[in-house]
């Protein structure tokens, strides 16, 4: 455990889960617990090894904690008079501006400061995050709290650094792989190599650390075909970060727990089995984010959006739906027959209703009439259900597309569900309720309906790859789920 420095004041932990996780009775993203502050005042690099992260908040003595905060913060004043320095950890209680705001003085003053202190900085700033009430940038409707959101992504452009290792030989480091369903982890690669706001050369710099192997290609280069063998993929992660953690101090320091991996094929978490730190410490964004199989974290790990890209030079290309007066199918499925939750469907809704359009393929004789992209232009409802694993690339092309989506798929966890309100434009229907779908989908009023069509269509914009990325995109926002991930591993624990 590597502690820093203790603030004058504490810092209320900042963890955000989907409402289905939060097991206290306090709503971290309220407004108004959002100022609110607890008893706690040690700041300490802890990693679960059992769960999502955690922390339990004290609900006593709010008033009694004010006092403190404001006689505290009396104390402080009076001792800046008395001396012409003022410490690092002084500057960070009295500066609650918007970044937009920062004096150039103030701009020097958080480059100054260490990693550590720069995050313990950014935890306290997004805790004290000022109310958004308009931001032409953001639809609210969008997010659990767009306040905390807009903070933390401003606060993330403002501080994080990035080190990249330069050690790996191509294909399988350094090398994107641009299209097809697992082409999430390669654009991610491009877009981040590529960018001179985040990477820092300066590894003493660095908040996170990336280790930049992608798993498509990892998987073309040493898995022997038919073999069911994926030991060699995992021996060969093992021994990469073995070499990482013996030429340098970085991995050691923190047990790997700084350091973060993008992996989109449906391989990527059984291919870190071989190195317990890797497979356990690591902030893992991953595709395959299947919460029941003790790999995926929820909480500490990123699930990545599965993006089909088929022109990498035009990435954007079909985007765009019909309005809802021009959607006359209520739901609509079509692919292969992978894993059990896909026949289920199947054998239940294959030509027992009109309104619901579901296809093993898309049958020659159907696609002639109207494509797969068509289908899901002309539906109100685009069915996503899982195959062998919990993810499915229909989630995005649904967005693409302006098709409310409808995920079936247990155990997955959603993308950036710690910032986004997925009830406000998705349906979430569970395995056994595959029966009642239509009755489920009827249930849902007009006006919900197309209130959710809306939303959908505002959501893009955070589900898009950009060659050129723009604030807010797909590469930012897996980004700041990364971000988020590292500043959850800043704990709070009472002083005893």
């Amino acid at each position: 455990m590597f502690q820093i420095s203790t603030l004058p004041y504490p810092l209320t932990e900042w963890i955000l889960f989907p409402p289905s996780d939060i097991s206290s009775s306090r709503n971290l993203n309220d407004e108004k617990n959002l100022r609110e502050l607890p008893a706690s005042r040690d700041i300490r690099f802890n990693l679960s090894q059992h769960g999502p992260l955690v922390v339990s908040l004290n609900s006593t003595a709010r008033l009694s904690e004010t006092q403190q905060v404001l006689e505290r913060r009396e104390q402080v004043s009076r001792q800046r008079k008395s001396r012409k320095h003022v410490n690092a950890v002084d500057k960070v209680i009295f500066s609650s501006s918007p970044v937009r705001n920062m004096s150039n003085h103030m701009l020097r003053y958080i480059a100054s400061l260490t990693p550590d202190e720069a995050l313990a900085y950014a935890k306290q700033e997004i805790e004290n995050a000022q109310l958004v009430t308009d931001d032409q940038g953001l639809y609210t409707p969008l997010f659990r709290n767009v306040s905390v959101f807009k903070r933390s992504y401003e606060l993330m452009e403002l501080i994080l650094k990035v080190y990249i290792y330069k050690e790996g030989k191509r294909p399988i480091f350094h090398q994107p792989y641009l299209r097809g369903i697992y082409s999430s982890e390669g654009w991610f690669m491009k877009l981040m190599e590529d960018s001179r706001q985040f990477v820092t050369r300066d590894p003493q710099k660095a908040h996170l650390f990336y280790l930049p192997y992608s798993a498509r290609q990892l998987q073309k280069a040493r898995y022997v075909v038919n073999s069911h063998d994926l030991k060699p993929l995992s021996v060969f992660l093992r021994n990469y970060v073995n070499m990482l953690a013996s030429k340098y101090p970085f991995w050691n320091r923190t047990r790997g727990s700084d350091h973060f991996l993008v992996a989109c094929h449906d391989w990527g978490p059984y291919t870190l089995k071989d190195h317990e730190e890797l497979s356990r410490n690591t902030i893992k964004a991953l595709c395959n984010a299947d919460i029941s199989e003790g790999i995926f974290v929820s909480g500490k790990d990123v699930s990545l959006p599965e993006t089909t890209i088929r022109n990498p030079r035009r990435p954007l290309r079909n985007l765009g739906g019909k309005r809802v007066s021009q959607r006359p199918i209520l739901a609509f499925f079509a692919g292969n027959m992978h894993g059990p939750v896909r026949p289920k469907l199947l054998k239940y809704w294959r030509d027992k209703d009109e309104s619901i359009r579901i296809y093993g393929p898309l049958p020659h004789r159907v696609s002639k009439v109207m494509s797969y992209p068509e289908h899901m232009k002309s539906s109100k409802y685009c069915l996503c259900p899982m195959g062998y694993e919990v993810n499915s690339p229909r989630i995005v092309e649904a967005i693409y597309y302006e098709c409310v989506p409808v995920i079936i798929a247990d155990n997955f966890a959603l993308p950036f569900s710690e910032v986004l309100n997925w009830s406000a434009f998705s349906v979430v229907v569970s395995e056994k309720d595959i029966p009642r779908l239509k009755e489920i989908l009827l249930s849902i009023p007009l006006r919900r309906y197309q209130v959710m069509q809306n939303n959908v269509k505002m959501l893009q914009k955070h589900f898009i790859w950009n060659s050129k990325p723009t604030r807010y995109d797909l590469f930012h926002m897996i980004l700041h789920s990364i971000w988020v991930s590292r500043l959850n591993q800043l704990q709070v624990s009472d002083i005893s």
